[in-house]
């Protein structure tokens, strides 16, 4: 059993190591169930064969021992409790960006859309994304093995580039007492930066989810939507270009989550590459790595089949 655990939905799979096949897929969403466990029993119920014996979870959560308590919803759950519930003999879980980092070497060529060739190094490789919260992890090759480790770049500090950036963090920053990076960069975020967009230009909008604002600004339906985005996209480069250079990873950069596969052809308009380079004597360092867009749904679900349970 192979599982993608986000802040939003629940994606479950059956991985078959013989050909490297998932199937099984089915989706949940959280808000339906009152526990993870009940998940995972919703699943084998409709599974139509025997019960898999070992199991790898890809949690939106940080690494902190054998319970895992979900940052963005209420659940928690003991790893030790849900192998012993379900006969897991051999069971790991996994940060669902540190999934997505063992994902890399398995994507084809259709899974990503690219945003800047480059030459790149051969080095270590990101993943960066924002979703319900803004995750991140990198990916290494050590003695021929895949070495992924999850990082918690939606807890980094923001800088502003610009002088409406910085009325911004003016007006956020009394409310919030601390300017991180998924306060304004996550699918919340991006509601929160069109509304205070629009208040530090005393301009009157409708109250709109986060997929609608991107809607209306791909469209170019709505410059309020549009200016939301466009800022979105920018804030976004700084932080992958900072989270690059913290983490030395020069080899390639993969964006994923929720949002940012709708908004390709904007994101590619966008500030976002101009301020990802934009860190002084590092930018031909910046400028020499690859960037692209996963485009392949649900890519955790692949990290996790191939992420070492031993």
């Amino acid at each position: 059993m192979v599982a993608d655990v986000g802040g939003t939905h629940t994606r479950i799979a059956l991985f078959d190591g013989s050909d490297g096949a998932l199937r099984a897929e089915r989706h949940y969403r959280n808000r339906d169930y009152n526990r993870f466990e009940d998940v995972i029993v919703a699943w084998l119920d409709a599974l139509p064969e025997a019960a898999p014996a070992a199991g790898c979870i890809a949690v939106a959560a940080p690494h902190t021992g054998d319970r895992v308590a979900m940052v963005n919803m209420d659940w928690s759950f003991s790893c030790r409790g849900i192998a012993a519930s379900f006969g897991f003999t051999r069971f790991r879980r996994i940060n669902d960006f540190e999934a997505n980092a063992f994902a890399l070497p398995y994507l084809g060529a259709e899974d990503a859309a690219t945003l800047h060739e480059a030459r790149g190094n051969g080095g270590k490789l990101a993943t960066v994304g924002p979703g319900t919260g803004l995750g991140g992890a990198t990916l290494e090759e050590v003695a021929g093995s895949h070495h992924a480790c999850a990082c918690e770049p939606g807890h980094m500090g923001l800088s502003a580039g610009s002088t409406e950036e910085l009325e911004l963090f003016s007006l956020l920053l009394p409310r919030h007492g601390d300017l991180y990076a998924e306060l304004l960069l996550s699918g919340p975020g991006l509601q929160r930066l069109y509304l205070a967009l629009a208040e530090i230009r005393d301009d009157r909008v409708d109250t709109l989810p986060a997929p609608a604002i991107s809607a209306r600004a791909v469209a170019g339906e709505d410059p309020h939507c549009e200016r939301a985005l466009q800022t979105f996209c920018a804030l976004l480069g700084s932080t992958c270009g900072d989270f690059l250079l913290a983490n030395g990873a020069y080899g390639g950069l993969y964006l994923a989550g929720g949002i940012l596969p709708q908004i390709i052809p904007f994101l590619r308009k966008s500030a976002f590459h101009q301020r990802l380079v934009a860190k002084g004597a590092m930018r031909d360092q910046l400028d020499a790595v690859p960037v692209a867009v996963i485009t392949r749904p649900a890519p955790a679900l692949l990290g996790a089949a191939h992420a070492p349970l031993g």
